[in-house]
């Protein structure tokens, strides 16, 4: 059975912040009228720029690549290289945890890591959620948010997708403490690096059927949202992707992306 935590990880991907991901890596420019001025939004017109940049990369490379990993890869084994590298990202979250007063999230990550590593055959299966031991994921984007950085300007960066200038400047911390990092050999550094990419993206292709409007607002407020829901610990109310009426059938997604 999957436990809360686990579940909540789940909704949250098929949830808006994947699709703020799904959107500046797959989603196209809108080239719709302007809006209004976005508080949280004063750079726009570079931001536009770079969600059209990445757009051209992932329509061109990522997304091809992407579903044919997806083809060619069985269920299981996609499930277990997703785990693995989720497993990686728990010192990061222990890390993060001590930084921000939780201790008691950092021996859940902790826990998390020990277990999935051994008994999960490093990480392939993830025993430690079966066991319900389960926590918040965190980053140093939300240590610098505990810290007094609640709020920030939106920035697209090229490649990495949406961000905040307080969460780019968190990220050498973030690939720093993740394991990959430190591998010596630059091959099998980047064939994982590239790996990880490619498994996530495979991920949520389904779920950029659920953009909609212009699609860079969207993207946006969806993913500025999301981020203060994570910042806040959830302090800002419920999860809006958490109900149990955030449901979507398969044919929602029939008529998107046909190309």
């Amino acid at each position: 059975m999957m436990s809360d935590a686990k579940g909540q990880d789940k909704r949250v991907w098929r949830g808006v912040l994947v699709l703020a991901i799904a959107g500046v890596l797959a989603g196209c420019a809108s080239g719709g009228t302007q809006q209004e001025r976005h508080p949280d939004d004063p750079w726009e017109g570079f931001n536009r720029k770079m969600f059209a940049f990445n757009d051209v990369l992932d329509r061109y490379a990522l997304k091809p690549v992407a579903r044919a990993y997806r083809f060619v890869t069985p269920d299981p084994v996609e499930t277990g290289v997703g785990n693995v590298f989720s497993n990686l990202g728990e010192p990061r979250t222990a890390l993060n945890s001590l930084l921000q007063g939780k201790p008691r999230n950092a021996s859940v990550a902790t826990a998390r890591f020990l277990i999935n590593s051994t008994v999960g055959v490093g990480g392939l299966w993830d025993v430690a959620s079966r066991l319900e031991v389960t926590g918040r994921k965190e980053d140093f984007g939300q240590t610098l948010g505990a810290w007094g950085w609640e709020e920030s300007r939106y920035l697209v960066l090229p490649l990495f997708g949406p961000s905040t200038v307080r969460d780019a400047g968190g990220q050498p911390v973030d690939i720093y403490s993740y394991p990959t990092t430190y591998i010596e050999d630059d091959g099998t550094r980047l064939g994982l690096t590239a790996l990880r990419l490619v498994d996530t993206r495979a991920g949520i292709l389904d779920q950029e059927a659920l953009i909609q409007g212009d699609r860079y607002s969207f993207v946006r407020d969806a993913w500025l949202q999301q981020r203060r829901f994570e910042v806040s610990d959830g302090e800002l109310g419920d999860d809006p992707f958490a109900s149990d009426e955030f449901n979507f059938d398969d044919g929602d997604f029939d008529d998107a992306f046909a190309d």
